[in-house]
Formats: structure tokens, C-alpha cells, sequence
């Protein structure tokens, strides 16, 4: 493993346990070149996945920019992180036990817009806004109306 300050290629690992939820390992790295200290983690990957944009481009799938659009409608809302983290990780094998290596970027859309409603109406708000591409506050209202209406 590369140190992430000097780019040392080979650094020491001192430390390695479970995550907490068991689905990656974690490192404590040490670096004998610079003696800096980093953490890694190591999950299983069952297939490589690729992204289909809707414009037909293709990009290799990535779980650490799932996770951040995830946190960004999440920001400043009370969800466990641990929570966050297993429905992260169950998106990730569903979309990896799915049988496919190219996943249409609206198939992601939808399970995010799917967990986000169990976890949280404000953070699920905030990704349709973008996912769904609302250009006024009308449109806002009237996705609440209907989030509303399913809920009754």
C-alpha cells in the first residue's frame, strides 16, 4: 500500500480488525519512510460494476461517490452514521448480486431515492430535488403533496 503523504510504496501494517459491522476489514498503516499513520479499509468486491449515464458514457462504479451523495441529502439530519453505513453497504450488494456489470445510473437513483425514504422525508426531499431535477418551488410542493398523499 502506497503512503498517502509520500507516496512510499511500502508501508507496515500494525494493526487490522473488523469493522463494526463485519463487512470490511481495517488497517492502521505506518509508513517507515516518513513515519506517518493512515487507516485503510478492505471490503469485499463480488463483481467490477459499471455506471450507464444517461447520455450512454460509461464510468467504473464508485461506492465512495454513492456514499457521499447519500451523506449530502443526509447533512445536518439525525441518522446514525451506523445506519447509514449498512443501507450503503446493502445498496452495494444488491447492485453487485444483481447479475449485471452495467447498472443504468437511474437504477442507482431509484434504490437511493428508496433508502432515503426509509431513513429520512427531509433528506429524501432534498435528493429528489436533484435527482428528479426541480427547477421551481412548485415542484417541491408538489412532490411533498404526493409523498404526503402515499403516506395517508
Amino acid at each position: 500500500m502506497r503512503c498517502p503523504f509520500c507516496g512510499f510504496d511500502d508501508t507496515q501494517v500494525k494493526d487490522s480488525r473488523p469493522t463494526d459491522d463485519r463487512a470490511a476489514i481495517r488497517r492502521r498503516r505506518f509508513c517507515p519512510n516518513c513515519a506517518a499513520r493512515f487507516t485503510t479499509f478492505e471490503r469485499v468486491q463480488l463483481r467490477e460494476l459499471t455506471v450507464v449515464k444517461k447520455g450512454g458514457q460509461r464510468e467504473p462504479f464508485d461506492r465512495d461517490k454513492l456514499a457521499r451523495s447519500i451523506h449530502v441529502a443526509l447533512r445536518k439530519r439525525p441518522v446514525e452514521p451506523e445506519r447509514v453505513e449498512r443501507v450503503i453497504n446493502s445498496m452495494v450488494r444488491q447492485l453487485e448480486s444483481s447479475g449485471e456489470s452495467e447498472i443504468p445510473s437511474d437504477v442507482i437513483g431509484g434504490l437511493v431515492m428508496e433508502a432515503l425514504s426509509s431513513l429520512d422525508q427531509v433528506a429524501y426531499v432534498r435528493f429528489a430535488s436533484v435527482y428528479r431535477n426541480f427547477r421551481e418551488a412548485k415542484d417541491f410542493g408538489e412532490f411533498v403533496g404526493r409523498i404526503s398523499a402515499d403516506s395517508d
